[in-house]
């Protein structure tokens, strides 16, 4: 499994609990298992949800899925 792939399925993983959508920033981090600082590893790369959440964009929102908020999220970190 690549990186990316590790990633992303961790995010969809730390996710499996919210309810969609997901209106806000808050909202997002709120559904969060450990809010802000939750975190994704793989290989050398170290993301926190607090680092992730600034990447995104009001128009962003609302995510409709867990799927759909690890694309975007890895599509802007250049992942």
């Amino acid at each position: 499994m690549s990186i990316q792939d590790e990633i992303h399925a961790q995010i969809v993983s730390a996710l499996k609990g919210a309810k969609f959508p997901i209106n806000t920033p808050e909202e997002l981090l709120a559904a969060m298992p450990q809010g802000a600082a939750t975190t994704c590893e793989a290989g050398d790369v170290r993301l926190t949800a607090g680092d992730a959440g600034k990447l995104l964009k009001a128009s962003d929102f609302p995510f409709k899925s867990a799927q759909e908020v690890a694309d975007v999220i890895l599509e802007r970190a250049g992942l």
